[in-house]
């Protein structure tokens, strides 16, 4: 059944495709609403996520044994982020992860939410747990502010880009001055029925001055910079959704060894893109470095600040310092490149030195 929130029905509202269908991509002034988002002064609709809760007195034990995070004693209103990782260690599924005490809440891309469930209810065994889809009944609305006439109501703060316990930065950028602290990041449920009474008066933005506010904080997003062979590595992900010191869980040995011993095949960079031709590629365009394609463009957008701004997964070999080149059909876009992950990723035992220097924690 396909999805349509009622807040299109505001004047100007341009639903948005993809991943975004259901909800506004814009409400007629894109760059505008994405200032008043970064300001704290709009807040956007995202009720076509999924929402999925797993209710019971193991809950939280059961989804730590199955996931990359430690949630064992998670408290309530504490925010987390998980993982579930096939046996070589990619992604299936990314979790937005809150308890209320009574009930854990995992907010996942509307595409995840089915699987996800039926999934999770596949690996119940004997344990005292229960799992639901719940997407129908609430609502997701996010925010770069806490917004206070909804204190009351359960919200998920995205932990980027802080490295939690246990987890480990493959960003060369350091934790105080990674481009993320300018996004925080607050998710409020809120019953479906009330989504429209709840941002009564409220100023709205859209779905695309979300993404490019994630862009900016290279905060990669499950279907978009993720494929089928993507590893939580290559995204730097283990800052916050990987425990390192956790008990087994399916795809662990993956994560080890490539953190311990090898490197991770591909890496997450941001994208500067030439702005000269007043248009934007789509995602999924291919990255050359020179004649050699190296990559996929996978977000793009047009940064109210910074123009026209993209991440992009490329092979890890590629130099740093080289100019790439995003090409849309035949229209090429010149594209600087910032480095997310490192070069030289991985591989921590024995690390002394290298483009790193050092171990991250």
């Amino acid at each position: 059944m396909t999805y349509t929130s009622p807040l299109l029905s505001r004047p100007g509202a341009v639903e948005g495709g993809g991943e975004d269908s259901g909800v506004a991509a814009h409400y007629g002034e894109p760059l505008r609403e994405q200032r008043a988002l970064a300001a704290g002064t709009a807040v956007v609709d995202l009720s076509y996520r999924g929402v999925v809760t797993v209710t019971g007195p193991d809950r939280l034990s059961w989804l730590n044994t199955l996931s990359s995070q430690q949630v064992t004693n998670l408290q309530p209103g504490t925010s987390s982020e998980l993982l579930l990782l096939t046996i070589q260690g990619r992604i299936e599924f990314d979790a937005r992860v809150v308890d209320d005490g009574e009930t854990t809440w995992l907010l996942v891309e509307a595409a995840e939410a089915a699987p996800l469930a039926e999934w999770l209810t596949k690996m119940k065994f004997m344990l005292r747990v229960d799992v639901a889809d719940v997407s129908a009944d609430w609502a997701v609305v996010g925010s770069t502010k806490a917004v206070d006439a909804w204190s009351g109501r359960l919200v998920w703060e995205d932990p980027w880009p802080h490295i939690g316990a246990g987890g480990y930065s493959y960003s060369v950028v350091e934790e105080d001055s990674h481009p993320g602290l300018e996004r925080p990041w607050f998710e409020y449920l809120i019953p479906a029925a009330e989504l429209e009474s709840a941002v009564d008066g409220m100023a709205l933005a859209g779905s695309m001055a979300a993404d490019a506010l994630r862009i900016a904080a290279w905060r990669p997003r499950f279907g978009a910079e993720t494929d089928e062979k993507t590893i939580p590595h290559e995204l730097d992900l283990l800052r916050t959704s990987v425990h390192l010191a956790k008990g087994c869980y399916k795809g662990q040995e993956t994560i080890a060894r490539v953190h311990n011993l090898g490197h991770p095949p591909r890496r997450l960079v941001f994208l500067q893109l030439d702005g000269s031709q007043h248009t934007l590629p789509a995602a999924g365009s291919a990255v050359f470095a020179g004649e050699r394609k190296v990559g996929t463009l996978t977000s793009v957008a047009q940064h109210f600040e910074m123009g026209p701004v993209g991440l992009a997964l490329i092979k890890r070999s590629v130099d740093p310092g080289e100019v790439l080149t995003v090409l849309d059909g035949d229209e090429p876009y010149p594209a600087a490149q910032e480095v997310i992950v490192a070069p030289d990723a991985g591989q921590v035992v024995g690390r002394q030195t290298g483009f790193l220097k050092g171990p991250h924690r």
